[in-house]
């Protein structure tokens, strides 16, 4: 018996749609670029370059064929501009929105451009996405929503308070997105990522993410820093499991509108057996790491332990994921190698 999401990829394929992707020069943008184009769909791309890179489009054309990568229009610009957004969206049956300032720790130190972007920018894409009447709207939440509210597993229903001005941006998405659909009949689709990590994903620069910038040093022979006692834990999610939610939530049916949901394994694991998984993978590909992390001050803003409940993305989307932490870091290590070195 096929899955939702066999079944979905099946009808895609047969019957192509056209696809708005903002953010696709980005990590998880170009991993459903990829994606996307690989099952014959027409996809227009926005993206600023503000955390994309060039490269990412790149990787994917090498990934593609001639013609799949003929389906694609790339338009360079930014989300803060609302006729650059209307252009985007014009003729789109669907809209994947993930264009955004992602990070705590920038927020925090930047509040002001993480809320012109994050709030101001998915307000733009709201209204041009309404105005050109596309089929559904899903759009990138966060996990940071949760914010201090101490229960395990995270059930959607239920948050505390934001932690960081991220979190914030993150939370008001959500309300407008719900405000649209109460006031103009528009609905959407909301994804809360938790740790989602692969390919493409930078291991660079103040912000990055902690696996690419923990193997990143691994590979190099440098030290890895870890914040706090190591006992923090995350539910990582292999990128895979994100892009399966993307497009089940894209084709969702009435039920399964104008709701969030948690994108995770439901799974939780600690930094320090994080720190552990990564030099075992790393030591299959034939690269040895010998040392021992070095501990740090915790860093503000951050939750302390974050799993996900993902049976509401099971029962309204069909939502089953296909990949743990060790899964991921398997099929994802090979290009951690390659382009890390």
């Amino acid at each position: 018996m096929s899955t939702r999401f066999e079944t979905v990829v099946q009808e895609l394929a047969a019957a192509p749609r056209k696809w708005l992707l903002t953010g696709c020069a980005g990590f998880i943008g170009s991993n459903l670029l990829e994606t996307l184009l690989k099952l014959d769909q027409t996809v227009t791309g926005l993206d600023n370059f503000a955390t994309g890179f060039q490269h990412n489009l790149d990787e994917v054309r090498a990934s593609v064929s001639p013609e799949q990568w003929a389906r694609f229009t790339f338009i360079e610009g930014d989300i803060r501009d609302l006729e650059t957004c209307q252009r985007a969206a014009a003729g789109a049956d669907y809209v994947l929105h993930q264009a955004a300032l992602g990070s705590v720790p920038r927020s925090l130190k930047d509040p002001i451009t993480t809320n012109a972007v994050n709030i101001g920018g998915f307000l733009n894409m709201l209204v041009a996405a309404r105005d050109a009447q596309v089929k559904s709207f899903v759009y990138a939440a966060s996990s940071s929503t949760y914010g201090d509210h101490p229960a395990l597993p995270k059930v959607e229903e239920n948050i505390g308070k934001p932690l960081s001005p991220y979190a914030v941006t993150k939370y008001v998405n959500e309300l407008y997105a719900d405000v649209f659909a109460r006031c103009y009949g528009f609905e959407t689709v909301g994804l809360r990522y938790f740790n989602v990590f692969g390919k493409r994903q930078n291991p660079n620069g103040a912000y990055a993410a902690v696996i690419p910038k923990w193997t990143s040093a691994m590979i190099q022979g440098e030290d890895v820093t870890i914040n706090g006692d190591g006992e923090t834990s995350r539910d990582f999610c292999y990128v895979a499991n994100a892009i399966q939610a993307n497009l089940l939530a894209a084709v969702a049916p009435q039920e399964g509108r104008n709701q969030v949901y948690n994108v995770a394994v439901s799974g939780r694991s600690t930094l320090n057996q994080l720190f552990g998984f990564l030099v075992q993978t790393l030591g299959r590909q034939g690269v040895a790491y010998g040392k021992q992390p070095v501990y740090a001050d915790f860093r503000p803003g951050d939750v302390r332990h974050s799993q996900a409940d993902v049976s509401k993305a099971g029962r309204l989307l069909g939502y089953q994921p296909t990949h743990t932490i060790l899964q991921g870091l398997e099929e994802a290590m090979p290009w951690y190698t390659q382009f890390l070195r």
